[in-house]
């Protein structure tokens, strides 16, 4: 039977502890779909808990400056000591982020902890496809949440020098790396790509849920001191990371799975021999697993690595800065207050939910990642310029155009991060060797995060000057991530029309660039 688990050779796996505790309480092997069900579940709960933990520093960042000019002058990091008392109070900032310089050096930090981040990206990939990607993970999560807590330190031992913070989020930008690459490993290792983009859409909700819950998480403990709102999470994390560990099956022949023909993208056969199961003996995984200059040269790679650049340059400087635009912009002749700003920026998140759900949902039935990705960056140009000029009308306006402007600018984010990256990691020219699907993913990922370091840098200085031309710099990479999917967009179109003219065949759902 497809759905029952047949043993394997004691030696080629070694199931989780919480799986095999699941099991006794059973008195049965787990099903198939049951294992499926737990690797949404926790890989779900797992990067929903990196986001919440990433996302505490920009609603923490209109508490720690919140008077600031956002001027560009600069004063040394010295000027503010560890002597100080902790008398902080809502409203009242923390040095060395109440100066003048407050927002460029919370600018800085962004930058430290994005680039630090995409450069681990591409080392996590790597690692990725070549250890147990259960353990890894689990490390990642747990150093997340020690790093993260530190920062929140920071509040209770009266720490005022700026390095403290930098070199913390640092560290903190190089365990988060760990993330993203063995999420998607795992999840496109048990998924077939049939209803992929609509797995993987819903599943992606994951980023939007994580940063809601860390704003409001963040935004309620603010009151309570801001180094709660650092801590909580930091914890939060640690214990999923813990769950991770009890719990994650890696790969059906980790655990033994079988599933019924073609559910599952296949592992590479060599003649009538089966490969070994994915987590394997360092020796045997170094000979299957590609090389990173081979992954780049995958057909789509390149440019939707270079679209997602510019993509995540928009979504992360609306995930860095859109809780302290908010608090600083006059919304029907008001300012919201810190807290309000937050629990208010969620919305963009609700938007990014629904955008993630419908570009995957479009691309399955299209069987056109490229045109549905271009799309939504075309779209998100007039939604970013309308929710500038007419977001300050009113709260409901406000509201309703940022729902709108987090559906185009997450939506074409979450299809690229998630199926785009499954696909091309297990694409034909593979010859069915899954093991690109980490190296894969970091390249892609990685690539973008570059630009999502590069957005929160150049607006915490380009906002010195104009908020509008801030605008118009999201509104430039958005168009300049669109062109950069023409030559896939008119592959697709292409394979549509030719489709289109054989009579009595049914139009491929697969996505058209992943044979270009």
């Amino acid at each position: 039977m497809g759905s029952m688990l047949e043993p394997l050779p004691a030696t080629n796996y070694r199931k989780p502890q919480g799986i095999r505790f699941l099991e006794h309480i059973r008195q049965k092997t787990l099903s198939y779909k049951a294992y499926q069900a737990i690797v949404l579940i926790v890989t779900f709960f797992a990067y929903a808990s990196y986001h919440a933990t990433r996302k505490t520093t920009s609603v923490v960042k209109s508490a720690l400056d919140p008077e600031s000019d956002v001027s560009l002058k600069f004063s040394p990091w010295w000027r503010k000591t560890l002597g100080r008392p902790v008398s902080w109070a809502l409203g009242s900032g923390w040095a060395p982020f109440d100066g003048a310089d407050g927002t460029a050096l919370l600018g800085d930090i962004d930058v430290a902890f994005l680039g630090v981040y995409a450069i681990g990206m591409y080392f996590s990939g790597h690692l990725g496809d070549r250890l147990n990607l259960r353990i890894f993970l689990t490390v990642g999560m747990v150093g997340t949440g020690l790093f993260t807590s530190l920062y929140g330190v920071g509040y209770w031992a009266n720490i005022h020098i700026f390095y403290y913070f930098l070199i913390d989020q640092m560290f903190a930008g190089l365990f988060q790396s760990t993330g993203w690459p063995s999420v998607v490993a795992v999840v496109g290792n048990w998924f077939g790509k049939s209803k992929r983009g609509l797995i993987m859409g819903i599943w992606n909700a994951h980023t939007s849920v994580g940063n809601i819950a860390g704003s409001v998480i963040a935004s309620v403990l603010l009151a309570y001191g801001w180094g709660w709102s650092f801590v909580v999470p930091g914890l939060m994390i640690a214990f999923v990371g813990l769950v991770v560990f009890l719990l994650l099956p890696v790969s059906p022949e980790s655990v033994g799975a079988v599933a019924e023909e073609d559910q599952v993208h296949s592992p590479r056969k060599n003649g009538e021999e089966v490969t070994e199961p994915l987590l394997q003996s360092d020796t045997e995984v170094k000979k299957k697993a590609i090389g990173f200059i081979e992954a780049w040269k995958i057909p789509g790679v390149a440019p939707f690595a270079l679209c997602l650049f510019f993509a995540k340059l928009v979504a992360y400087t609306f995930l860095y800065w859109l809780p302290f635009y908010i608090s600083h912009t006059d919304i029907d002749g008001k300012y919201l207050s810190s807290e309000a700003a937050g629990n208010l920026s969620t919305v963009f998140d609700v938007g990014g939910v629904v955008g993630g759900i419908l570009a995957g949902h479009i691309s399955d039935r299209l069987g056109a990642r490229a045109i549905t990705a271009a799309s939504f960056m075309y779209c998100a140009i007039p939604a970013l310029f309308f929710y500038r000029s007419y977001g300050s009308v009113s709260v409901a306006v406000n509201v309703v155009l940022m729902f709108i402007t987090g559906m185009f600018v997450n939506g074409p984010y979450a299809l690229i991060t998630t199926a785009v990256s499954a696909d091309l990691g297990t694409h034909s020219s593979l010859e069915g060797d899954s093991r690109a699907l980490a190296t894969v993913t970091a390249i892609i990922d990685g690539t973008g995060s570059v630009g999502a370091a590069l957005g929160p840098l150049l607006t915490g200085y380009i906002s010195a000057k104009s908020w509008s031309a801030v605008f118009t710099m999201l509104m430039a990479s958005a168009l300049v991530a669109g062109l950069l999917l023409t030559r896939l967009v008119v592959a697709e179109v292409a394979a549509k029309i030719t489709e289109s003219r054989r009579q009595g065949e049914p139009t491929s759902r697969s996505p058209a660039l992943l044979e270009v």
